[in-house]
């Protein structure tokens, strides 16, 4: 999900220069472990808190 607040902190412009840097989700073949996160979400929480 993409709000206002998201769009001020991380542009479209920012997240086409980030999104290929982050890696890709990959599942475990033994199964398991966290669920995967929306990375839009992630990054623009850490540029909060940065």
């Amino acid at each position: 999900m993409v709000d206002e607040l998201s769009l001020r902190l991380v542009p479209d412009a920012l997240w086409e220069i980030v999104a290929p840097l982050i890696p890709r989700f990959v599942a475990r073949p033994q199964g398991g472990g966290s669920a995967p996160a929306d990375d839009r979400a992630v990054f623009t929480a850490i540029v909060y808190v940065l």
